[in-house]
């Protein structure tokens, strides 16, 4: 089937977010962190109960409504794609819609069923389905340094400018969305030439020498 090898992407990606997340939640704890390239790229082990990048929602409504919104978003996405496959799109488009599904599907699942087979839901949440914390993990932080000793107040101190931290489902989404935005010539060029073969050039109205509007300037005037 044409559109199993999109969906294999999906999966594929579905299979390493869920693999990390739960290598994470079995070998590290709460807010543990583990240096992979020296301190620029590391492990933090967080419980993300909002959006994606570690952003929260801080409502028992919100986080359901979310949750909600994820599902409708995967059937969604799910079935642009399919539309997609079916009108023959760029390749490079339907790569890019698969990885965005397949992180959409990645955190969804963490919101509807960690809550109850990681126990891992909010406390006082009134059921721990759809209330599932999505795990995070990556920290990439930006740049750090130490305040020199005679500047005020923070003299000495250090200061580190980090990332927030996601996963992969995250970084699937942000890696297909940005190339879609970076490649839309390139993905829909069809598209946008046979909007310019409708349009057509425009028609220029010149007055000939009697006066009369020629539609045709290439025509000759008698």
């Amino acid at each position: 089937m044409k559109y199993a090898k999109y969906f294999l992407i999906a999966l594929v990606v579905i299979a390493i977010d869920q693999t990390s997340k739960l290598l994470v939640y079995h070998n590290m704890y709460i807010h543990q962190e583990i240096n992979v390239l020296g301190t620029w790229f590391r492990l933090h082990y967080l419980l993300n109960p909002g959006m994606a990048f570690g952003i929260r929602w801080e409502s028992e409504f919100g986080k359901l409504a979310l949750t909600i919104f994820r599902i409708c978003a995967m059937f969604g996405i799910s079935y642009y794609m399919i539309r997609m496959v079916q009108k023959s799109a760029h390749r490079g488009f339907l790569v890019c819609l698969a990885l965005i599904l397949g992180g959409a599907i990645g955190n969804v699942i963490d919101s509807t069923f960690y809550g109850v087979f990681l126990n891992n839901a909010p406390l006082g949440v009134p059921t721990p389905w759809f209330h599932g914390q999505v795990i995070d993990m990556l920290y990439f932080p930006l740049f750090h340094f130490q305040w020199p000793e005679w500047i005020p107040f923070a003299g000495g101190d250090y200061f580190e400018f980090f990332s927030p931290v996601f996963n992969i489902a995250d970084s699937s989404i942000f890696i297909g969305v940005v190339i879609i935005l970076f490649s839309q010539k390139r993905f829909f060029k069809e598209e946008l030439n046979s909007a310019e073969i409708t349009s057509g050039p425009e028609q220029v109205l010149t007055p000939d020498a009697t006066g009369s509007v020629n539609e045709n300037p290439s025509t000759p005037v008698e």
